[in-house]
């Protein structure tokens, strides 16, 4: 399976692991899901991997633009429908290296993950 970064292209982080993965040489699919959107199943895996909690950027700005009565007594059904409804919510990047992901980008960890 190929190494798939998933992100929103103007995002200022997803640059950082992009320019990143072409320094070192790795050859990756990006996948924009602003544009191309995120499947429903992909996005529960994530959840299920690493929990809601930290799939959902909470620190965004779309996310605190959000009226009070949908950050209520949030929930995981609750946070996918918010993610899946508006894609910015999610955290970002998430590379998928196949056989696991990361979630963020630090360089150290990336660099790990390709030895």
């Amino acid at each position: 399976m190929a190494t798939t970064l998933y992100g929103i292209k103007n995002c200022d982080t997803i640059k950082k692991a992009r320019a990143w993965l072409s320094a070192q040489g790795i050859a990756y699919d990006f996948h924009d899901y602003k544009t191309e959107g995120i499947d429903r199943d992909r996005l529960k895996e994530w959840c299920d991997e690493f929990g809601w909690e930290v799939v959902l950027n909470r620190a965004g700005t779309t996310f605190r633009k959000l009226p009070e009565a949908d950050k209520e007594s949030l929930n995981a059904s609750k946070a996918i429908k918010l993610m899946l409804a508006q894609p910015s919510m999610i955290k970002r990047p998430v590379l998928d290296l196949g056989d696991r992901r990361l979630i963020g980008f630090k360089p150290d960890l990336y660099a790990a993950a390709f030895r």
